[in-house]
């Protein structure tokens, strides 16, 4: 809701506000967990959380020999509740309108701002999903400073990949999921590096950020340019043959 109001109010960026309250958010998690009657364990001179309590942890789904839980069903369920808001419902076209032209949405009668707001509450819920997850499902016997795990900058990486929709988004967060689970035990196993899945990471970004890159070092025509003019020329040519129709 910060960084909302920051991007209605002044125009600020919302990735780099984001960005710049994760250190706000780390160091008062620190504080918390360092404070006694906060968030540390009692009796614990730690910067470390008590246990879950057992009523609240996340049920397995498949036994203990796989570490999924609970957790992935709300992924689910969030998801869908995601593509009905956005797909669906007339929120979610104010939302598609404002991203993309505020300018042409205000015209048309729709508060920016609050769609601002909005938007970014929304997402704020659903990163809190995902500590949810971490800390009912994942780490249960207690969380420090690092619950994070490095996820929320994942999670950039993982919306470039899914193309910012929220299938294509579960789908990138279940390859991503695969890495990060996977990277441990290959290396275990195999003697695989850890850092390759880094690499692999760093590379997919890479090969995302590669077209438009390409495109603007050699000045291409973009296919959604050459579209809107073969669409423009479509256009003309109807009307050119309703014209010579109604002569």
């Amino acid at each position: 809701g910060i960084a909302g109001a920051l991007k209605a109010w002044t125009g600020a960026h919302e990735v780099i506000v984001t960005i710049m309250l994760n250190f706000i958010a780390f160091y008062l998690v620190s504080w918390m967990l360092r404070t006694p009657g906060l968030l540390q364990a009692p009796g614990s001179s730690n910067p470390k959380t008590p246990p879950m309590k057992d009523t609240a942890v996340f049920p397995e789904l498949f036994g203990p020999q796989y570490n999924l839980h609970f957790g992935f069903i709300l992924v689910i369920i969030a998801t869908i509740v995601v593509w009905w808001i956005l797909s669906r419902s007339s929120l979610g076209f104010k939302f598609r309108a404002v991203g993309e032209n505020p300018h042409a949405a205000r015209v048309a009668g729709i508060n920016v701002p609050s769609m601002y707001i909005i938007g970014m509450l929304i997402a704020g819920a659903l990163v809190g999903l995902a500590g949810v997850n971490q800390v009912l499902g994942t780490i249960t016997t207690g969380f420090s400073a690092d619950i994070d795990a490095g996820i929320g900058f994942d999670a950039i990486t993982v919306a470039l990949l899914g193309r910012s929709t929220p299938w294509g988004t579960f789908a990138a967060g279940i390859l991503f999921g695969a890495f990060k689970a996977g990277g441990f035990s290959m290396q275990a196993a195999q003697g695989v590096p850890i850092e390759i899945i880094t690499v692999v990471q760093a590379l997919i970004v890479l090969f995302i950020a590669a077209p438009p890159l390409v495109r603007t070092i050699f000045f291409l025509p973009s296919p959604e340019r050459d579209q809107r003019r073969r669409e423009k020329a479509r256009q003309k040519q109807l009307k050119a043959e309703a014209g010579a129709v109604a002569k």
